[in-house]
């Protein structure tokens, strides 16, 4: 397991404070990073660096709004100061414009879910890697976090759908202009993963149809990211770059 360690390693979490960024700042204290944790609630940050801490890991919480470059700055120049230098970038922060189509959603939807899910991943990432190259940092990995919906979807996502499929080429282009830097661009894609959010579309009146288009015929749990997260954070990954890991019980390869 020491090919997996995060030992002497320090990440940088958006979107922390709930869902994924939450139980990922969990996996990757226990596999030793040291965490900066970025959300725009100051209280569930904080919430969660305590927890951490309590338990033996060591955590920093900031307030972070990813649409705002000033906030994006703070973040990781906190992050330099604290611990150095940061190895792992993880793109989590998220959002939707709820269930609605193409035709539905107004340009404030659109702005909000793209500037949040896509414009915000360029805009750290190009900060990170600057930050690199200033410090002469010879390493540096970034981590989207990216969704089966960039593959297929159904209706009612839009433009989510959209900014994760813009996602995983953007990924791709980072990781070739990156490598010149040292730094590796990869992205974690998630399947439908029952959470707090998701659970009212995935046990409501559509989850038999869900669960019968899964070939391993259940939904994914968040321990199933673990595997796949601590690779791409790792040094167990580190010939890996441009690549996007899809974690989604088959979902992606099922029948028509």
């Amino acid at each position: 397991m020491e090919l997996f360690s995060l030992k002497g390693k320090t990440v940088a979490i958006t979107g922390a404070s709930s869902g994924f960024g939450h139980h990922f700042a969990g996996v990757l204290a226990s596999s030793g990073a040291s965490l900066i944790l970025g959300a725009r609630r100051s209280d569930k940050i904080r919430d969660r660096v305590n927890e951490i801490n309590d338990s033996g890991g060591k955590a920093l919480g900031v307030a972070l709004d990813v649409r705002d470059p000033d906030s994006c700055e703070s973040f990781l120049n906190t992050a330099q100061n604290e611990y150095g230098s940061v190895d792992v970038l993880i793109n989590n922060a998220g959002v939707e414009a709820g269930a609605k189509t193409y035709a539905m959603i107004e340009e404030e939807d659109w702005d909000y879910v793209f500037d949040t899910n896509l414009k915000s991943v360029w805009r750290l990432s190009k900060m990170y890697t600057q930050m690199n190259v200033t410090s002469e940092k010879k390493e540096g990995n970034i981590v989207n976090i990216a969704s089966i919906t960039a593959y297929r979807t159904i209706k009612g996502q839009f433009p989510y759908a959209v900014s994760k499929a813009a996602l995983v080429k953007a990924t791709e282009i980072m990781a070739l202009e990156s490598a010149k830097f040292g730094i590796r661009v990869n992205a974690l894609a998630p399947g439908y993963i029952l959470t707090d959010v998701s659970r009212l579309l995935l046990e409501g009146e559509r989850a038999d149809t869900f669960v019968k288009g899964i070939p391993m015929r259940r939904y994914g749990q968040f321990d199933d990211l673990n595997g796949p997260l601590l690779m791409l954070c790792s040094d167990a990954s580190k010939y890996m770059t441009g690549s996007t890991v899809v974690v989604d019980g088959g979902h992606l390869c099922a029948e028509l």
